[in-house]
This record gives C-alpha cells, sequence and structure tokens, in this order.
C-alpha cells in the first residue's frame, strides 16, 4: 500500500519515483493574462495546424469574454480600426505644427548641434518620441493594454504600429504641404523637421488608439507565419 506521503499532491497518484513529484506552483493570485499566456505557450507546443487552430480558436473566445471593473477596460487585440485610428489621432495633433515656423528653428537646432559630428540633440529626441510612445501605451494606466504576438517576439504591435503610423503621416504632410523642402534645408534638417512633427504625432496616434477601448475586427496577431503547419 502506497503512503499517503507518496502520492503526487496535485494528481492524487502515487510518485513511482518513490518520492514527491514536483510541480509549477501555480500564480497565488490568477487572471486571464495568466491564462492568456498558457494559451499561447500551448500553442507554441502543438505541432498539427488543426491543433494550432483550436488554440487560436480558445484564444480568440476568452479575448471575447465580457468583463467587468478592470477587465472591461483591458485591450488584448490590435486590428486594422486601430491602425486608422492612430492615423487619424496622428493628423489632429500634427495638423497645428505644420504651420508653425517655429519647427524650421527646431530642426535647425538639432541640426546644428553635434559632438563629433553627431547630431546628439536629433538623437535624444528620437529616443524621447521612442520612451514617452511606450510610456503612454504601457505605463500611463490609461488602458490596461496586453501584449499579445510581439514581432519577432519581442516588439509589441500597438507600439510598432503608432510609431510607423506616426511617423509616415508626419512625413507625408511635411511633403504633401511643401513644408519639407521649404528654405533648401539639408538632409539632416529635414529629418528634424519630421522628428519634431513625429513627436506629436505620436502622442496623438497613442491616444486615439486606445482612448475608445478595444477595437471589433479581426486581430492582426492572427495572420502570423505559422511555418510548418498543414493548414
Amino acid at each position: 500500500m502506497v503512503d499517503s506521503d507518496e502520492r503526487d499532491p496535485n494528481t492524487g497518484r502515487a510518485d513511482s519515483s518513490g518520492g514527491r513529484t514536483e510541480a509549477a506552483s501555480p500564480p497565488a493570485e490568477p487572471d486571464i493574462d495568466d491564462l492568456l499566456a498558457k494559451l499561447d505557450a500551448l500553442r507554441d507546443t502543438v505541432d498539427e495546424g488543426h491543433e494550432r487552430e483550436k488554440v487560436r480558436q480558445t484564444i480568440s473566445l476568452v479575448e471575447r469574454m465580457p468583463g467587468t471593473g478592470a477587465l472591461a477596460e483591458r485591450i488584448t487585440k490590435y486590428t486594422s480600426r486601430d491602425l486608422a485610428e492612430s492615423f487619424v489621432g496622428a493628423v489632429l495633433f500634427a495638423l497645428p505644427l505644420l504651420v508653425e515656423g517655429g519647427v524650421f528653428e527646431i530642426a535647425a537646432w538639432f541640426a546644428a548641434t553635434t559632438v563629433a559630428g553627431v547630431p546628439v540633440l536629433l538623437i535624444a529626441h528620437v529616443g524621447f518620441i521612442f520612451l514617452a510612445t511606450a510610456g503612454l501605451l504601457y505605463f500611463a494606466d490609461f488602458r490596461q493594454i496586453a501584449i499579445r504576438h510581439p514581432i519577432f517576439g519581442v516588439i509589441p504591435r500597438r507600439y510598432a504600429g503608432v510609431l510607423l503610423v506616426s511617423l509616415t503621416t508626419s512625413a507625408a504632410m511635411l511633403l504633401f504641404w511643401g513644408r519639407l523642402h521649404e528654405g533648401d534645408p539639408t538632409a539632416l534638417e529635414r529629418f528634424g523637421r519630421i522628428a519634431v512633427v513625429w513627436a506629436a504625432a505620436a502622442f496623438g496616434a497613442g491616444l486615439g488608439d486606445i482612448l475608445p477601448g478595444e477595437s471589433q475586427g479581426e486581430d492582426l496577431g492572427k495572420f502570423d507565419l505559422d511555418i510548418g503547419d498543414d493548414d
């Protein structure tokens, strides 16, 4: 007869090795993020294409579950509608700067302030855009935003989307309004002009994306490449 202290405390079955079976401890207070993380891990371990599709369907079902309190403010999906909202926000915040001559002065200052030929202030400004955008999306607590299906497993899709949409919008608007090449600026000054407008556009794109809450539509994370799938 197997002694009770030789049974697995999780399954109640006897440990064939004669000792206790080590099991991963579940979170003390599991939440929806823990469940989605487990499902993501499961999706990465299955081999068959139809099995991965079943896991995707389960993840989609969990993400659509109605929430209350803080869960109702949580954003998990990233859709084409989010990209459109980012574009609108970027345009609204960039428009006032397109008629400001101060943009040219700041860009010239960025280009002129160098250390060993390196435009340190311009580089610092771009770094500020990256940090401020990350802070707005993930630390300002406007919404609880889940990082799902990051690009290359590292870069959050929403973060990359906000930055790219706002950068493209800034450059395009400066070009279309004839402000990018006005006064025959150097290439560095042109980039400086884009960077100045980009700072405001990125802030607007981030707010335009997250303030309305989670958007309806197909999650762009589902259009990833699952190399080796049979379906």
